[in-house]
């Protein structure tokens, strides 16, 4: 004990730590009637105080509260005197340990690490209504916390505990098991499994008929079941449950915040399951309108409401221009110049911007009409890691705006400098979401980008493409790919020295896919342009060259062989010698056609695959070549002119057109493919 004391003087007046060090001691009092107020004197210390609560938790209090709740329990107190002590004594220190753990994780983890849950548990089955009551507040508060313990719902005596405590009178107790559910289900078999144990029944007559409080938890676990699960969704609106979805949207105009918010929550969740539901107009517009009111609440509805607010028009192009005429991106930016947001609020409405902008240019113009992006750009340097990332995915949806890119509208350095410099944040999802936005702001068509290499840009995505992190190897690519696009073989030149042969053939060839595949575009990138640029493959004895050579032939993935297939469209483009290279790359050896990943590729599925390849073969089949008659032949025998004549019918317009080119070439030159039964 006097090594807590000693930690806690170092952040509390001497007098308030002897205050609390004195009232502990009353916990270990043999007099029960001592200890019960010392009980209630610590809850009521620390009810609505984060800071009373760290000062206990470093006094070890939550260990001593727990130890009297197991001993009580046990019936160790006050053997010699009536019940009605030691019921007293398990209610207050089941509610101290409740206050300690309620919005407060390291209280959570105290509370756990002590060893009360299974005690909290235990006091479900008391005799006394008051304990009981006690005992699933406490749980409550605990599962509120995303630390809390997760039931195994497909453990049949885990699904028998739930129908029990869903089937209390107490509504604490069936709201514990609503939480539990929103906690714990999270694989579809276990939304199956609490489905076919009846829950959904029991949940809508929570919703229906119970208190405010069950309401609320069984919208939550609602929620929750019905997530990506059309077959739930559609038991619950089907006729043998009843009207229980005209019961959310009911919830959705009630009178109390949260409630509001759990029923629209709850709607958006059936609508994204299952978009052919709530499809009227005015359903979806009477639920913008709501989250926007809700963004006025002062407390947790309103941190909450822009995330919902988020999820309701994510990738919904209609919801996203119904949310733009109800002023939403006004409303958002409002809140978000007011300053002094909670960080919760503050990532919320960072991202419902994000969504609000991702796919309408009227979005974006509105959002820059109100000269919101420099309170993005200051939240780019915030104490909040969430918020950070936040800012990034914001400004990576503003920035796809062509229009204002051609203009150079973001290339400044009130946003490259902050960006540049979350390359190096400690949160590796900063740095992803950093190099995100970035990516969109370097395709810059203006002659602005030196500001990006003056303040160490491509350096530090060298650095980047260098990460243990395949996601940032992959963004970091990502963004010089796009910075190279269009761009002069100066800036080339400058980025290929920083990042070297040597490392861009290794990253072609990283165990990553997705990382091969944004290496390769960055090559296709690269070698775009004059015959200048063709070069750079062939730098180091075409170490580069011979990399997308050997990546083309094991592609795992169709986006793979598309840039690297283009890569090589590109080079194939230049002279005589960088056709020939690519010949060889194509067919190092005269293998057997079956094996050639050129016919592979020219079968493929995926149309962006076949243009690719069939437009490599214009490339090097040019009649104003010399050696075009040549590489026709080779390819005749390989039997790439026959899969080619193939293609003149393909349903890809670009195939198709590409295809009769080659064929044109070939007819130039009086090679005609082989016939089926003529194979080389």
């Amino acid at each position: 004990m006097r090594e807590h004391i000693q930690a806690c003087k170092v952040h509390s007046h001497p007098g308030v730590v002897f205050f609390h060090f004195e009232l502990l001691s009353r916990l270990a009092s043999s007099e029960p009637e001592v200890k019960l107020r010392a009980l209630r004197e610590v809850k009521n210390q620390i009810i609505g105080n984060r800071t009373k609560k760290l000062s206990f938790l470093k006094l070890g209090a939550v260990p001593a509260v727990a130890g009297i709740l197991a001993d009580s329990a046990d019936g160790v107190i006050d053997k010699n005197n009536c019940n009605n002590n030691i019921n007293n004594i398990l209610v207050q220190s089941a509610a101290a340990l409740g206050s300690f753990a309620c919005g407060f994780d390291a209280g959570v983890q105290a509370v756990l690490d002590a060893g009360a849950f299974p005690n909290l548990l235990r006091l479900l089955a008391n005799s006394n209504e008051k304990v009981v009551d006690a005992g699933a507040r406490a749980l409550r508060m605990i599962y509120q916390s995303k630390l809390a313990p997760k039931y195994d719902l497909l453990q049949q005596k885990n699904m028998d505990f739930l129908i029990s405590v869903l089937n209390s009178e107490n509504e604490n107790v069936s709201g514990l098991g609503a939480s539990i559910i929103t906690h714990s289900c999270q694989t579809s078999l276990e939304q199956k499994a609490l489905l076919d144990a009846g829950i959904l029944e029991k949940l809508v007559s929570l919703l229906e008929g119970g208190s405010l409080s069950q309401r609320d938890a069984s919208l939550e676990s609602l929620a929750t079941i019905f997530r990506n699960n059309s077959e739930v969704v559609s038991k619950f609106v089907g006729p043998e449950i009843g009207r229980s979805l005209s019961s959310v949207i009911d919830l959705a105009k009630d009178r109390h915040p949260r409630t509001r918010l759990l029923a629209c929550m709850c709607l958006i969740v059936i609508r994204n399951t299952s978009p052919q539901l709530l499809q009227n107009i005015g359903i979806k517009t009477k639920l913008i309108h709501i989250l926007l009111e809700l963004l006025d609440d002062p407390g947790q509805v309103g941190d909450e409401a822009p995330f919902a607010l988020s999820s309701l028009i994510a990738q919904k192009e209609d919801l996203q221009k119904l949310a733009l005429e109800a002023n939403a991106i006004d409303k958002l930016q409002y809140h978000l110049q007011r300053g002094l947001l909670h960080p919760r609020r503050h990532e919320g409405i960072l991202l419902a911007l994000a969504d609000m902008c991702s796919k309408l240019e009227s979005c974006r113009s509105k959002f820059l009409s109100l000269q919101a992006l420099n309170l993005v750009a200051d939240a780019l340097t915030n104490d909040s890691a969430d918020i950070r990332t936040a800012a990034c995915t914001c400004l990576k949806s503003i920035t796809r705006s062509i229009k204002n890119l051609s203009a150079g509208y973001f290339m400044n350095e009130m946003i490259v400098i902050p960006l540049v410099q979350l390359f190096l944040d400690p949160s590796t999802s900063v740095q992803v979401a950093a190099l995100g936005a970035l990516s969109n702001i370097v395709v810059d068509f203006t002659t602005r980008k030196s500001i990006f290499v003056q303040c160490g840009g491509i350096r530090q995505l060298v650095q980047l493409a260098r990460s243990m992190e395949p996601a940032v190897r992959s963004n970091a690519l990502w963004a010089l790919k796009n910075f190279v696009f269009l761009a002069d073989n100066r800036l080339k030149e400058g980025v290929f020295s920083e990042l070297t042969a040597s490392l861009l053939s290794s990253l072609i060839c990283d165990p990553e896919p997705s990382v091969q595949e944004q290496a390769l575009a960055l090559v296709r990138n690269l070698v775009d342009g004059c015959m200048n640029s063709v070069e750079f493959v062939f730098a180091d004895d075409g170490l580069i060259l011979g990399a997308v050579g050997r990546q083309l032939q094991r592609a795992s993935k169709p986006e793979i062989g598309i840039q690297g297939m283009y890569a090589l469209c590109n080079v194939a483009s230049g002279n005589e010698f960088h056709k020939e290279a690519v010949m060889h790359q194509l067919f190092p050896q005269m293998v057997d056609k079956n094996q050639s990943f050129m016919i592979k590729f020219l079968q493929s599925n995926e149309s962006q695959l076949r243009t690719a390849a069939v437009w490599t073969i214009v490339n090097l089949t040019c009649p104003s070549s010399p050696g075009a008659y040549g590489r026709l032949v080779k390819l005749r025998n390989a039997g790439i002119i026959s899969q080619i004549k193939k293609l003149e019918n393909d349903p890809c317009v670009d195939v198709k057109l590409r295809a009769k080119t080659v064929q044109g070439h070939s007819e130039a030159f009086g090679v005609q493919p082989l016939l089926e039964h003529q194979t080389s």
